[in-house]
């Protein structure tokens, strides 16, 4: 994930996979650094599977507890970006969901980059949808194959993963046993008129115009716009002071949740989009973790 030459002619460069937390090698042969404090344990190997789907053929990473038989409980552990992708390297969220015993499946939808331009600019004027279209078709993969038990699928992501989990819980609503949405779009408009101008200038290369131009695009891409049609217990984790997914726009999606009385946790926090502090991501990662516990059953795992 990077590197740089040295003095001597030998390059130094960062490695992992998904089994393996990263090091700093060297082309030596040498391990010339290992990340200080506590090291992460290991996980396991990922396996890479391509789906047909409406767009051409989908890239996915697939992670089991060693030794697994399905059908499991399986997270779709959705990326942000949305030019961004999920690669054969370490990430401790999955690593802590397949440690208490779930699949965990990574999608690289219409959006994400590394699969050539076509592919990374197919994302335009439906967004959001176009997205859930790729990851809908791993998911019947993930079902027909007899590694995910149908009917405890969990949709979940950060960021853009965390728009589509809203969004996908709202026009998908028979097909997810759970959402979890961090730091997410909820209500689009809400989001345009308060987020970062940069990202503004984003939403209106990706949906045409401004929601007063091109509103019906806005609200097709809205989750705020199928909030009553969502069945799945929701749990949303937002920052107070998050510039990209603003507060507001995340409280009007609750309040829609509340006032029809639908199953949903909410946990505010005092940072902006996400958080560096290693003991505040550990707690989030394990109020996700209790959360699926709690509406999808025990999970067999290692605690």
């Amino acid at each position: 994930s990077g590197a740089t030459a040295r003095p001597d002619g030998t390059v130094e460069y960062m490695w992992s996979s998904a089994a393996e937390p990263p090091v700093v090698r060297s082309t030596s042969g040498d391990v010339v650094l290992d990340p200080p404090g506590m090291r992460a344990p290991k996980s396991v190997p990922v396996q890479d599977v391509w789906v047909e789907g409406p767009g051409g053929r989908i890239h996915a990473l697939v992670q089991k507890p060693a030794g697994a038989v399905g059908p499991l409980p399986t997270v779709f552990e959705v990326h942000g970006g949305p030019t961004w992708h999920d690669s054969d390297s370490f990430a401790a969220g999955p690593a802590a969901w397949v440690d208490h015993g779930y699949a965990v499946v990574r999608v690289n939808y219409r959006g994400s980059t590394g699969y050539g331009r076509e592919w990374t600019d197919a994302l335009k004027h439906r967004v959001g949808l176009i997205e859930l279209e790729d990851i809908a078709a791993v998911r019947r993969w993930a079902v027909d194959s007899g590694l995910a038990d149908p009917d405890r699928l969990v949709l979940a992501g950060g960021s853009w993963g965390g728009y589509l989990t809203l969004l996908g819980i709202g026009t998908q609503p028979d097909a997810w046993a759970v959402g979890l949405a961090a730091v997410p779009v909820a209500d689009y408009v809400t989001a345009y008129h308060d987020e970062m101008e940069a990202l503004k200038a984003m939403d209106r290369t990706l949906l045409g115009g401004t929601p007063e131009e091109v509103p019906e695009r806005f609200a097709a891409s809205s989750p705020l716009t199928y909030v009553d049609q969502v069945k799945a217990p929701v749990y949303i984790s937002a920052g107070v002071n998050d510039p990209r997914c603003p507060i507001r726009q995340i409280d009007n999606y609750v309040d829609r949740l509340a006032a029809r009385g639908a199953v949903h946790e909410v946990y505010r926090y005092d940072a902006g989009h996400g958080s560096l502090v290693v003991d505040e991501r550990i707690k989030q990662v394990a109020l996700e973790l209790d959360f699926a516990a709690r509406h999808l059953g025990a999970v067999a795992g290692r605690g």
